[in-house]
Order: structure tokens, then C-alpha cells, then sequence
């Protein structure tokens, strides 16, 4: 049994007792958050579309933690000029757990 739910403007496939990666969200960490935007689920029997987003279907999860990933530099140079630039950037992402996934 799975889902295909849309978090974050980003679309992620979650099963129960899964953990999913996700964009930044500003939950706290042990905190409960439900995302209702539903677009596909599978029972194992039949397949239920959206149209866009299944009504009356959401996904409950608890946010297990917040992170960053690591440094991705950024390195800008126009040759025989001398100029020179580096920035550095780290992505934050949320961790969290499928608990169940309610469709009526």
C-alpha cells in the first residue's frame, strides 16, 4: 500500500512506517503534521486517481528531525581578469515518518 502525495510543491511516493526527505518545513522536531494532498493511492488491488487530489485522503506523519546537507561551493572566474568568487550553500531538508495514510 502506497501514496503519492505532493509536500512542499515536490511529489513524493510514502508508505507506512517509511521515512521520507523533504524540503525545509517548519514544524518542530516530535510534532504531528498531515498533508491532504493526495494524489494517487494503491491498496495492492486497485489504483485511485486524483483529480488533481483525491478528496477526503490525507497522510499522517511525525517529524522525526530538521538537517542540512552538505556544502555545495559555487566558484565563479572570468579569465585574465583576476576576479575570483566562492560561495558556499547548504540545503536544509526535513526528515520525516509515514505513520499512516487515510483514505474514506
Amino acid at each position: 500500500m502506497y501514496a503519492i502525495v505532493e509536500i512542499a510543491g515536490k511529489q513524493f511516493r510514502v508508505s507506512e512506517d517509511n521515512q521520507v526527505i523533504v524540503p525545509h518545513l517548519n514544524f518542530k522536531d516530535n510534532s504531528e503534521c498531515s498533508f491532504d494532498k493526495v494524489l494517487l493511492f494503491n491498496d495492492g488491488k486497485s489504483v485511485t486517481l486524483g483529480e488533481p487530489y483525491l478528496n477526503k485522503a490525507s497522510v499522517n506523519c511525525v517529524v522525526v528531525g530538521s538537517f542540512k546537507d552538505d556544502k555545495v561551493l559555487v566558484f565563479k572566474k572570468k579569465r585574465r581578469t583576476g576576479y575570483q568568487k566562492r560561495h558556499g550553500h547548504r540545503q536544509q531538508y526535513t526528515k520525516l515518518l509515514i505513520k499512516n495514510i487515510v483514505v474514506k
